[in-house]
């Protein structure tokens, strides 16, 4: 279901208490056409369609954005191959934004984000779920996934070259010192989805292992170097932060929060505290401004160290009144039960 099809002649709060469910609703489109591609009529057209509703809700609210696709992404292993694309899909589009992409550069890179990984769908799916290093077999398969991926789609009558070539070679490794302006256009698009590809990987959770921190994500892409000798590592951490949306951190207080919303600075963004120093779950989530006064931001948090469950819906508007209507977010604050 196209977002802009369902019924939004309730006020602007209802709209944002439904973005959580029109993130899951794209989730579930996307899950079905990465599944049974050789099933979908006008595959092409199909894939198109997702790439528009997914820059409709980008449009709709950044930080919103960010903080549903992070929490689909951190929550779950279930669907993990289209949690992964739609994370890949998402940053990509905001790169392509920060990097003032062309738009054919753009649209080919999204949707390579958004189906790279079209041949091993079902392996992905279960490599999330198993504890077991991967056997021979599925090591093959991984090996030669870009390849098999590129073929398919082309079987699915992708015309796009740029889309095909960069799915074709996305996991090559090419120099990172080189501006992207200098490259050509493939080999540019195929690091910044690299770059994406690996950072997604790293924050999502499998059987196998907890997902990492965002922060720890970044890190260990950029190494312990000044991020910015690599561009697109540089220009993720502008984008989204060292701590974006949706993610956890620790303050200096003791209290764990989750990142609400970004501000000017990378790691002061608007949190909302949920567990107490003592390891108590608060009963209201109390909101920090941390650009602007403490508690700061300690560390980051990977998922696994959070043990409450949020509201989404609840979060997403707090956000939401903190940036633009601070007497209405203080009555917000204070309604009993917030979190459940």
């Amino acid at each position: 279901m196209h977002p802009q099809s369902r019924d939004h002649t309730s006020p602007a709060d209802d709209q944002y208490e439904d973005l959580l469910g029109l993130w899951s609703d794209l989730e579930s489109a996307l899950s079905v056409v990465l599944a049974r591609p050789l099933q979908v009529q006008e595959f092409s057209a199909k894939v198109q369609q997702i790439d528009r509703w997914l820059q409709d809700l980008v449009a709709h609210d950044i930080d919103a954005a960010l903080y549903l696709m992070f929490q689909l992404a951190t929550t779950s292993t279930v669907g993990y191959s289209a949690s992964h694309a739609l994370v890949c899909g998402t940053l990509c589009h905001i790169l392509a934004q920060e990097l003032h992409l062309p738009q054919r550069e753009r649209d080919s890179l999204v949707r390579a984000a958004l189906t790279m990984n079209i041949a091993m769908t079902a392996l992905q799916d279960v490599l999330a779920e198993q504890r077991e290093r991967p056997s021979t077999a599925q090591q093959e398969a991984i090996r030669n996934h870009p390849h098999e991926s590129q073929a398919l789609l082309t079987r699915l009558f992708i015309k796009d070259s740029l889309w095909l070539d960069v799915v074709g070679q996305h996991h090559a490794a090419l120099p990172e010192r080189v501006p992207l302006a200098q490259q050509p256009a493939k080999d540019r698009l195929t690091r910044i989805l690299g770059t994406i590809d690996r950072y997604a990987a790293m924050i999502s959770p499998r059987k196998s292992r907890a997902g990492r921190s965002a922060t720890d994500s970044v890190r260990a892409i950029v190494g312990q170097e000044d991020a910015l000798r690599d561009e697109v590592s540089y220009t993720l951490v502008r984008a989204v932060g060292l701590c974006p949306p949706g993610t956890f951190v620790r303050l200096d207080n003791g209290d764990i929060a989750v990142v609400l919303r970004r501000s000017e600075k990378a790691n002061h963004p608007l949190v909302a505290s949920i567990i107490d120093a003592r390891g108590e779950p608060r009963h209201e989530p109390r909101l920090h401004q941390t650009a602007v006064s403490k508690p700061r931001v300690q560390s980051a948090l990977a998922r696994s160290a959070v043990t409450v469950e949020l509201n989404h819906r609840t979060m997403v508007r707090l956000g939401l009144y903190a940036a633009q209507h601070s007497q209405e977010l203080r009555s917000m604050v204070t309604v009993p039960g917030a979190l459940h």
